[in-house]
């Protein structure tokens, strides 16, 4: 097996450049293309209708890392497991799991049917396993960053699978349990890689729902899978369609053309408030927002002048003034509620003289700096970003400018070198949906990662070393010491963890989730 060292070398970026859907003149240029709600017998409505800010780029279900396309792909392909709110896994196709001395083993039902009929075999789930992390096998997944422990996957025989691993067991079962939904070997191999298509045609899971149209970058409509193993399920028909402006997911949840938007900013709040048989419902979820700070160019490579920036910022006014209070000011990198977050830390408090101090110290006064950031990619980017630079810019002894740029721009930024100098500070958001810290320490912090944004060669080795521990205390404070390390380095400047602000058909029995995933299994009406 590979030394710990290389867990995560050579890996492709986490975040996968995405875009926005927002050239489609709001969802009225597509709701032609929607029949409206039917309903069952009982006077349930049995079409759901989800819109989201961002569609899938491909149908693949392993070529991606985005919240977004999971909730699209994830009843089609359906997960391993089922993982609660509060990141207990439970039993789907893994029946059970136990860790032994070559690694863990899962042992799968023997009832899972693939939508052209194939039968689901071990030898599937190691395939996707195996495609994700070594793309010797199949593609150069995003995924994988979410797989660093994940060393082989092999059939041991029709219906029990061992994935190799050098960590310890619960970091393991944090990463496989997370990702992981099965494609059918076979059927893949035959396709164009990564899956690409324009009707339904390009889908083949196992998950309780089949696609029966697909309009790439517009909708898909799904409709019950007759063969699922599992119960059955709620609607009769599902459309997943985008629309890139909150303004326009909230007006599909006025006129009835929608049951569930995602991002609904603070300024569209009241529209959805005000209207009858619609609501707000939200969740902080585990996505931080910060100012990335490549280490290895100048200025960003002194701790004083990254303090500096993070004293300069006021992230407290920011959730209050331009989230709308929809967020909590962040202390650390890992956000509240993930295995290894320090709940002893201190968001930075903003202080001008002490920034301005800082700055002389650093040696870089007169510095000019440009601040890059998306815009509709989180909640008020735009507007966030405006203000952080416009609070570096009042500073005597530093100029910031802001520069909007396409999302993929970032997201490329953010997969390049910690020492590249075309675009070292950006905005962007980061999702520890594993419940893990080592899924937001390890692809930023350690040596040759995929993300890695700061160097510090003692703080690479505590994240590795913390791959390692077993006893769960033991880990958990060694996690909370390299946060404490981080928030006191600057290694970013530390803004939030955003809310997930949902518009929402009043009687839909549903909550959100702090993960951001939206499961259809999880909706009643």
């Amino acid at each position: 097996m590979k030394g710990a060292d290389n867990l995560y070398s050579g890996r492709r970026s986490v975040l996968k450049a995405t875009g926005i859907i927002g050239a489609t003149a709001g969802l009225g240029a597509i709701a032609g293309c929607l029949d409206d709600p039917t309903e069952g017998e009982n006077g349930d409505v049995d079409e759901l209708v989800i819109t989201q800010g961002e569609f899938i780029e491909n149908p693949d279900p392993n070529d991606h890392i985005t919240g977004p396309y999971f909730n699209v792909l994830d009843p089609v392909y359906e997960p391993l497991f089922n993982v609660t709110p509060e990141f207990e896994f439970e039993s789907r196709i893994v029946e059970d799991w136990e860790d032994t001395d070559d690694g863990a083993e899962l042992t799968l039902r023997d009832d899972v049917v693939f939508h052209n009929g194939d039968e689901m075999t071990a030898e599937d789930v190691a395939y996707t396993f195996n495609r994700m992390i070594d793309p010797d096998v199949g593609i150069e997944s995003d995924q994988a960053a979410g797989l660093g422990a994940i060393e082989s996957a092999e059939a041991l025989d029709e219906t029990t699978v061992l994935l190799e691993h050098e960590v310890a067991p619960s970091l393991a079962e944090f990463e496989y349990a997370n990702y992981g939904r099965v494609v059918n070997e076979e059927w893949i191999e035959e396709q164009e890689q990564p899956v690409a298509g324009d009707d339904e045609e390009a889908f083949n899971g196992t998950g309780p729902y089949q696609v029966v149209e697909y309009e790439p970058d517009v909708q898909l409509v799904l409709e019950p899978f007759e063969d699922y193993w599992g119960e059955e399920a709620t609607f009769e028909r599902v459309v997943f369609n985008a629309d890139g402006e909150s303004s326009g997911r909230v007006n599909a949840l006025q006129t009835g053309e929608s049951d569930i938007v995602d991002n609904v900013i603070p300024e569209d709040v009241p529209d959805v408030d005000d209207e009858d048989g619609i609501e707000i419902r939200n969740e902080t979820s585990l996505r931080n927002v910060f100012l990335v700070m490549n280490t290895g160019v100048e200025p960003f490579d002194s701790m004083e002048f990254r303090q500096a920036l993070n004293y300069a910022v006021d992230n407290e006014g920011i959730v209050n003034d331009i989230l709308g209070g929809y967020g909590e000011p962040m202390t650390q990198p890992i956000p509240d509620g993930v295995f290894g977050h320090n709940p002893d830390l201190e968001p930075y408090e903003q202080d001008v003289d002490q920034a301005e101090e800082l700055i002389e110290e650093s040696g870089y006064a007169g510095e000019e700096i440009t601040l890059y950031a998306p815009e509709g990619r989180y909640l008020n980017d735009a507007d966030v970003a405006q203000t952080a630079a416009d609070q570096i810019d009042q500073l005597e002894n530093v100029d910031c400018e802001l520069d909007i740029v396409p999302f993929p721009d970032i997201s490329d930024a953010n997969s390049a070198p910690y020492d590249d100098d075309e675009m070292p500070f950006y905005l962007i958001g980061w999702g520890v949906i594993t419940g893990d810290s080592d899924y937001g320490l390890a692809p930023f912090f350690t040596e040759e990662a995929p993300q890695e944004t700061y160097r510090n060669e003692e703080i690479s080795d505590m994240i590795f070393e913390s791959q390692t521990i077993e006893d769960e205390d033991e880990r958990e404070e060694l996690l909370q010491e390299i946060n404490e390390q981080l928030r006191d380095d600057a290694a970013w400047v530390y803004l939030h963890s955003q809310d997930s602000v949902y518009g929402v058909r009043e009687d839909l029995e549903w909550e959100p989730r702090t993960d951001e995933d939206i499961h259809l299994w999880e909706i009643d009406s």
